[in-house]
């Protein structure tokens, strides 16, 4: 059976990272054939439950990631599978000679490729150290053999893509089924447009200690059941600032009603198709948030941007309880805003609020979106979720995240207001920034995995008290 992961196996690491990690682990008595062994052996468990007596066919290529596929071959070959191994080349390191030898199955070189048959492809041509396209007998050979296969798994990563951008090295690459991690995760694994490639993710461990200053991946928060002697306040109170399109903020005070706080406030001019239980103060905004018991803000869902959104954005920022700015907030916001700010705030841009910001505090808005929102995140003092198909989420210490792939069904109107619903929510109820922010976008992501095709934002919002109650 594969290795259960152990806590730490959330990092996501560099290619740097990683070779330090393995590095680490060699000079505390491992070697690289004994971690090309864990690792083979590990995937060829994953690669096991899928042939079910099926044909497999291992691309192997001259590195190690080919040494890992020798091994691999060997694992299913002693235990009765039907694997047969196609050598790109010669292999280049000690670890992949010595993994081929070991290796008592049939190897094909490229020319007799079209001599393999089987229903599962595996990927083992390059790994995570790749920096520059494939060349092109052995992109032809790659897209050959995936497409005469039925399934494909890619091990560590798809051939033909950077580690550490998720950049696409090669266009038209082959989609697979799995992709089998190994010893950590890679910043492609999470990454558009790498990882819409990918199919389903699994981490294959072989003992990598944590690495200081890792990234991670965002995971299933655990969250308590408020305390016996609870009572609304103490839960959290959020206000929310409405603005010139209502229905925006009352899908975000919605959706924060379900992710915990105890008590959501929404500042707006009517109360007009707004549900019985969500309070709403149509008293003046300096009023509201002169309320010493809110505990966060959120702003920007409807805010609009003329003369009215900006003074809201100033008083909304000026209250020492820690904000959330959202959506046309994001537009307006500049660091004036932000100058006498204590308590956290949390922006959610997506790529044209990114831009926007980017412009704003004075950055050139170049890199990897990993090092786009951590610029931002320092420059700026806010915890940034750059959200989208794919979401990064970092914070001025250096802390940085990155959350597993959602569904594609949440690219419609009005979910990122359930998002910022959620973050905020997590806020009130007392989590710190970057923790908050995990939290809720992890609430969103399984909320919109609870939901039928093609659901609406409030669909989306419905299901978000369910996906805390995963939590608990």
């Amino acid at each position: 059976m594969p290795q259960s992961p152990s806590p730490h196996d959330s990092q996501i690491l560099t290619v740097s990272q990683m070779r330090g990690a393995e590095e680490a682990l060699m000079a505390a008595g491992s070697s690289v054939d004994a971690l090309m062994q864990l690792a083979g052996r590990g995937a060829a468990e994953w690669i096991w439950r899928i042939c079910a007596g099926r044909r497999v066919t291992v691309l192997c290529g001259p590195g190690n990631n080919g040494g890992d596929g020798y091994v691999m071959a060997e694992a299913i070959r002693e235990r009765g599978g039907q694997v047969a191994v196609v050598a790109a080349g010669e292999p280049k390191s000690d670890a992949a000679r010595h993994a081929r030898a070991l290796y008592q199955g049939r190897v094909l070189d490229a020319g007799q490729a079209g001599a393999a048959e089987g229903d599962v492809f595996v990927d083992c041509l390059y790994g995570s150290g790749l920096t520059q396209p494939l060349s092109a007998e052995q992109f032809a050979l790659l897209n050959r053999l995936a497409e005469a296969h039925h399934h494909r798994v890619a091990v560590d990563l798809p051939s033909g893509v950077q580690s550490d951008t998720g950049m696409v090295l090669n266009e038209v690459l082959p989609r697979y089924d799995l992709t089998l991690a190994l010893g950590a995760w890679k910043f492609a694994h999470f990454l558009m447009p790498a990882t819409a490639r990918m199919g389903a993710l699994r981490l294959v461990p072989i003992g990598v200690e944590p690495v200081s200053g890792a990234a991670s991946a965002v995971s299933k928060p655990r969250i308590s059941a408020p305390g016996p002697d609870a009572h609304k306040y103490r839960r959290g109170l959020l206000a929310v600032v409405g603005g010139a399109m209502p229905g925006a903020a009352v899908l975000a005070s919605l959706a924060a009603q379900g992710a915990g706080a105890g008590y959501v406030k929404l500042f707006a001019d009517s109360k007009r198709n707004v549900p019985a239980d969500l309070v709403v103060d149509q008293g003046k905004l300096i009023d509201v948030l002169a309320d010493d018991r809110n505990t966060a803000i959120l702003v920007g869902p409807g805010l609009g941007r003329d003369t009215a959104a900006r003074e809201r954005l100033a008083i909304a920022l000026a209250d020492s309880a820690a904000a959330l700015v959202d959506a046309d907030a994001l537009v307006l916001l500049g660091p004036r805003h932000l100058a006498e700010r204590k308590a956290a705030t949390v922006a959610t841009p997506h790529e044209g609020e990114l831009l926007a910001l980017e412009r704003a505090f004075g950055l050139d808005g170049t890199g990897s979106k990993p090092r786009r929102a951590l610029a931002l995140a320092e420059a700026a003092g806010l915890i940034v979720v750059a959200k989208g198909p794919d979401t990064v989420i970092a914070a001025p210490d250096g802390r940085l995240a990155c959350a597993p792939r959602a569904t594609s069904w949440l690219s419609t109107a009005g979910t990122g207001d359930v998002l910022a619903g959620c973050i905020a929510s997590r806020l009130a109820a007392g989590a710190d920034g970057f923790a908050a922010a995990c939290e809720g976008v992890w609430l969103h992501g399984e909320a919109a995995r609870r939901c039928p095709p093609a659901f609406t934002a409030g669909q989306l919002g419905q299901m978000v008290p369910a996906a805390l109650a995963a939590c608990l």
